[in-house]
């Protein structure tokens, strides 16, 4: 996944919310819209527009600079911002009623193309983030996947969306750490309404969370984590800069921030984790059924219920069981389809490391690899180099691997977080298809394009989960195309991880609507998903705390192959496979509906041609 989506919650609901209804009217107006008969654009409506785009997407930097700096805007690099503070989300939800008045002031079809896009993109998102108004998801700052002291804790290595190069970086980064005591005082705060509210985290996702917290709290500033910048100065400063970075990391820590974390996990062994909710799903909330159902429209950008998402998982799973049943003989593997990748997980041959370096290695010739095969299928590739790193320390036990975009200033390159806990543990069978979805042409190709093609800043820097993650999954088939695929246990690998999303349907909306419990989950997964048990629950409980967020991937990937189908078999021999994805990653992130009345245009106007 990329790092994109592990925004806070509201934050991420106003970056990346799309109301379904609005979908299909606007996807029915642009179809509807013969070609050759545009109106002449309006100059006026178009400047009204990019003005009230550039004002909306400032409004969201501000209001969440740490996410602003993770999706590579630097500006406010400062800040950490206080998205949970209840009257800071009051004021922020008055902008999105004003900046939606104005809006629907500006005459549509007045606009050029491209602006009409912004327009319909622009009322996608203020629609389904005013969506999120009742819902109190700032009760809920802290869990076992992210939060700001974590966040912060992993920018003290320098290579994450914090840059440590100059002492204006290094002041920038203190600045932040100063801001973080009060934010962890309003987070306690919230988690105390929360407990009276029955709103609060499931219980055993915060004992997952726990060690985090813990972690964090040190002796002394010295032996903190956020004091590591000050062990590697740049050679570059100055002695003077040295002892002054030093003082002020000393004080801030010392005075500030340790104090702060120690409150904090305190609170979260004391009080928060005996009062948390034994409970699973999001239904369990006040209002939780309507919540998780605003999650999902958000999160695929569609009008599907969770009970249809449901069934759909359900048959992709019998379907890549299928694919199972003709791939395990060609491994070695001659028993149920089911078993195949428990029996895989059991084989040492296909845990070959024995270090860290050896993984990074094997992805490293991979890259190298897809470098000769992409232009064949591309038009459309990144300026932006792509790094390959291992993910830091602290977050590997929880993290999943993910993609960070490459900063606008050209300061930090893409990059490839992987995960390797323990080497010797870490499966290659899927590492290809891992690498096409993280890496290129998957989050690479698209996020870092979008910061290539000259899109206003929300367009740039915001998106959608569907469209954003349905293309990674996507990307992931091309290794087939790309004969990446031609060893079998290569092509498990793929099918394994296609059932992984699938998979996901069937537990997300099975948690947090029909009544499974976590550890129906977990059995499900194990399965399924021939995964340990360990791997099975930190699965599951990702998915307790970002309801909705893991159905973006298979929804948006089955509508993309579902758009490239129906182009191919329109357009026959007239069908370029380069071309199409031109059409598909050409304007950046589109919501579902939008991207199909495009791509319908295109098929439309292939034919005529």
């Amino acid at each position: 996944m990329t790092q994109l989506f592990k925004l806070g919650a509201f934050a991420a609901a106003a970056l990346i919310a799309c109301s379904p209804a609005l979908a299909a009217g606007q996807a029915e107006k642009q179809a509807a819209a013969p070609a050759g008969k545009q109106a002449a654009a309006n100059p006026q409506a178009g400047k009204a527009l990019n003005k009230l785009a550039d004002e909306y997407y400032d409004a969201i930097a501000r209001f969440d600079p740490v996410s602003a700096s993770e999706n590579g805007d630097n500006r406010f690099i400062d800040q950490i911002g206080m998205t949970i503070s209840p009257q800071e989300r009051a004021k922020q939800f008055a902008r999105y009623k004003a900046f939606q008045k104005r809006l629907h002031a500006i005459k549509r079809d007045g606009l050029s193309p491209r602006d009409q896009t912004s327009y319909d993109i622009l009322d996608y998102e203020l629609a389904t983030a005013l969506r999120f108004e009742p819902f109190p998801e700032y009760l809920l700052p802290i869990n076992q996947m992210d939060s700001m002291p974590v966040t912060l804790a992993n920018y003290a290595s320098g290579q994450g969306a914090q840059p440590l190069s100059s002492v204006a970086d290094y002041r920038a980064y203190a600045s932040r750490l100063a801001q973080l005591g009060p934010w962890i005082d309003q987070a306690i705060a919230n988690m105390r309404e929360g407990v009276k509210r029955g709103v609060t985290n499931p219980k055993s996702v915060m004992a997952s969370a726990l060690p985090q917290f813990r972690q964090l709290v040190a002796a002394t500033p010295e032996d903190s984590i956020y004091y590591s910048p000050v062990k590697s100065f740049p050679a570059s400063f100055s002695d003077a800069d040295k002892r002054s970075l030093t003082k002020l990391y000393g004080d801030t820590i010392g005075g500030k921030l340790n104090p702060a974390l120690a409150r904090l996990s305190t609170f979260l062994e004391k009080e928060y984790l005996p009062a948390a909710r034994t409970s699973t799903g999001w239904d369990a909330l006040p209002n939780g059924a309507e919540w998780y159902k605003v999650r999902v429209a958000s999160q695929t950008t569609t009008s599907l219920t969770p009970e249809q998402i449901h069934e759909i998982g359900l048959k992709e799973v019998a379907r890549i069981q299928g694919e199972y049943g003709r791939t395990g003989p060609k491994m070695g593997y001659n028993g149920p389809a089911a078993g195949l990748p428990a029996w895989v997980s059991q084989q040492a041959k296909y845990k070959p490391f024995k270090t860290d370096q050896e993984v990074i290695d094997v992805y490293r010739k991979l890259d190298a690899q897809l470098r000769t095969k992409l232009p064949a299928m591309f038009n459309l590739m990144p300026k932006s180099p792509l790094d390959l790193r291992l993910e830091p320390e602290l977050s590997r036990a929880t993290a999943s691997d993910h993609y960070t975009p490459p900063a606008v200033d050209g300061s930090r390159p893409g990059v490839f977080w992987s995960v390797v806990n323990d080497p010797t543990q870490y499966g290659s069978t899927g590492m290809v298809t891992l690498f096409l979805h993280e890496g290129q042409p998957g989050h690479h190709f698209h996020i870092a394009l979008l910061q290539e093609l000259g899109l206003p800043n929300f367009r740039k820097f915001g998106g959608n989960n569907a469209f954003t993650e349905g293309w990674a999954l996507y990307a992931e088939t091309l290794g087939k195309d790309m004969g990446l695929f031609d060893k079998p246990e290569d092509y498990f690998g793929h099918l394994n991880d296609e059932m992984l999303r699938a998979a996901r349907l069937v537990v997300d909306t099975g948690m947090h609507t029909k009544g499974w419990s976590r550890e129906q989950g977990i059995k499900y997964f194990s399965e399924t998903l021939g995964y340990s048990e360990a791997d099975s629950r930190a699965q599951i409980e990702r998915y307790m705390v970002w309801p909705g967020q893991a159905l973006g991937y298979k929804i948006g990937a089955l509508k993309i192959i579902e758009l490239r189908r129906r182009a191919e078999s329109a357009l026959g021999p007239k069908f370029d496979l380069r071309a199409f994805h031109d059409i598909v990653l050409g304007e950046g992130t589109l919501p579902l509906s939008l991207l199909e009345a495009k791509v319908d245009r295109w098929i439309a106007e292939g034919k005529q041609s």
